[in-house]
């Protein structure tokens, strides 16, 4: 009786630990930070010192690494380190033909808040030359609108940009304004092609963005 009472007893203390062993090993999942980058420049054109040219650019994007949050050399651009480029207006993933990534992109209709997983019906274009591009230029089409009587872009309501990274990974990504420091009335003094957005990455590889 005292043997069976013993072998019981050292059961249940195993079974206990590891129970407790089970708890302390499960995986702490944590929700996503959004991330706010604010004035990345997009290739702001500069006065030409010749009277009556046009303003002077680089013509090169902007790259950068939603991951680590930075700006990534040109340098690197056949590279898989970048996942979005921005040059004036246009918007570049890294992904496609004319892209070493494994990046692609769609323009969501609905808020940044809301979008809270990828949705499974949802199907990511890809970079497939510099005019056939995952994120669509113009005004209305992909994230901006264009007012021809005061030359200003502003943020199209209601979109983000769901972008699968140069790594395989999925992030989120609202364009918040074109202009520096992010003026809420933008003018004809402010200064164009410097991005304010906000983003969500996610790091373990799945679709769920909060």
């Amino acid at each position: 009786m005292k043997i069976t009472y013993q072998i019981l007893l050292f059961t249940a203390s195993l079974a206990t630990l590891t129970a407790c062993a089970s708890d302390d090993d499960a995986p702490v999942v944590l929700p996503v930070q959004a991330q706010t980058v604010n004035n990345l420049p997009a290739d702001p054109t500069t006065p030409s010192s010749t009277t009556g040219q046009p303003p002077l650019s680089t013509g090169k994007f902007t790259l950068y690494n939603l991951r680590d949050n930075k700006t990534v050399a040109n340098t690197d651009s056949a590279t898989n380190r970048w996942d979005v480029g921005f040059r004036g207006t246009t918007v570049i993933i890294n992904g496609g033909a004319v892209r070493s990534g494994q990046g692609g992109a769609y323009v969501h209709t609905g808020t940044f808040e809301e979008l809270t997983a990828i949705p499974a019906t949802a199907t990511f274009a890809q970079d497939q030359s510099a005019t056939s591009l995952a994120i669509p230029t113009g005004s209305g089409l992909g994230w901006y609108n264009y007012n021809s009587t005061n030359n200003i872009i502003t943020p199209v309501p209601g979109r983000v940009l769901v972008i699968r990274t140069g790594d395989g990974k999925y992030a989120k990504l609202e364009i918040l304004s074109y202009y520096e420091n992010a003026p809420a009335t933008p003018g004809a003094t402010s200064r164009s092609r410097f991005y304010t957005f906000r983003y969500v990455y996610q790091p373990d590889g799945s679709t769920k963005l909060n």
